[in-house]
């Protein structure tokens, strides 16, 4: 019987193909810094057209970043059922969105319940996999 891999093989992701992938996620963690510490804080999530991500937040950390126009960062990742594992990132500048506009419905009860509405530009997406 051959070892498994213990090394394995990571690919770079295309924007095209993490695009993909966070049009069809609706849950991640939002990510930011309090007191030079990581923060990761679970997150509904949209792509609005091409152009950028919207996300909703009860924090009021991750709310005040966004009002301040602070770097966040979003993050999700998954298991395929072949052991491959990937992770997509986008980070940017934050910005209040507005909440009157369409929106799926994951976002609109989140912002029914209270939420804030925040959005990251798509300039910077990044993925990987590990197979």
């Amino acid at each position: 019987m051959a070892p498994e891999n213990l090394h394995p093989t990571r690919t770079v992701l295309g924007s095209a193909e993490c695009l993909e992938i966070l049009r069809g996620a609706d849950f991640a963690r939002v990510i930011s810094s309090i007191r030079c510490l990581p923060v990761a804080r679970p997150t509904r999530i949209a792509v609005i057209g091409d152009d950028h991500l919207v996300l909703t937040s009860r924090d009021d950390t991750i709310t005040s970043r966004a009002a301040h126009g602070d770097v966040l960062a979003v993050q999700i990742d998954g298991l395929e059922s072949d052991g491959a594992t990937w992770s997509v990132t986008v980070s940017g500048i934050a910005a209040p969105a507005d909440p009157a506009q369409e929106l799926p419905a994951n976002l609109a009860r989140e912002i029914a319940r209270g939420a804030t509405l925040l959005a990251l530009p798509l300039n910077l997406v990044t993925g990987v996999r590990e197979d």
